[in-house]
């Protein structure tokens, strides 16, 4: 690689370090949101709720890491019991049936479902906030009366309307948005598995 090209990859990746880390410190004027899902959360856990994560593409993937998260473990030096933590992109089977014997804006809806019950708390992870099955989930969580968190991009799409509590990236590149998404994953669980620990919980 020569001089030219090197100096401009430098540029490049300079400037998608100053973005990805301009979305991160923006959450900071959301810091009062943060803390109460943190302690919503805490309390649902502490009721005896599991926390159901859902989304599609790579936030279907963000959504698999953060119920990994609390099933196995957070942190390597933190030792404790599992946390029951789902996603609701199950496997190719229970998506491609509900796609092919319902519609694919139901491949969340119908296994939430089966599987929700009382105290659990729904986390939905969409970048533009307006995909159906998302959609479908966060209503059949209000008919419910079940807690919904969404983490949404852009303007929060129509997502925002039937989430309880959503926090917004606000931003209009997608990858900046699910590298924020994945922190803020991060943060919050690790905020709540103090919580945890500290009450003796797990």
């Amino acid at each position: 690689m020569i001089k030219s090209e090197i100096s401009s990859l430098s540029s490049s990746l300079l400037t998608a370090i100053q973005e990805t880390n301009k979305s991160k410190e923006k959450l900071i004027f959301q810091k009062k949101e943060i803390n109460q899902i943190i302690n919503l959360i805490f309390k649902k856990i502490k009721l005896g709720g599991k926390l159901i994560f859902c989304g599609n593409g790579g936030s279907a993937a963000d959504a698999q890491h953060l119920a990994a998260e609390f099933l196995i473990r957070l942190r390597p030096k933190v030792n404790r019991k599992p946390i029951q933590a789902i996603s609701l992109a199950l496997d190719t089977s229970t998506i491609t049936a509900c796609g092919n014997d319902y519609d694919f804006d139901k491949i969340f809806s119908r296994p939430f479902q089966a599987l929700v019950k009382k105290n659990d708390v729904l986390i939905a992870i969409s970048t533009s906030g307006n995909s159906k099955n998302i959609i479908e989930v966060l209503k059949e969580a209000k008919k419910k009366k079940i807690l919904s968190i969404s983490f949404l991009g852009f303007q929060g799409g129509k997502a925002k309307n039937h989430s309880q509590k959503y926090l917004i990236i606000k931003s209009n590149n997608v990858a900046r948005i699910q590298e924020t998404h994945i922190f803020l994953g991060h943060f919050i669980l690790e905020k709540v598995e103090d919580l945890l620990l500290k009450n003796k919980i797990i």
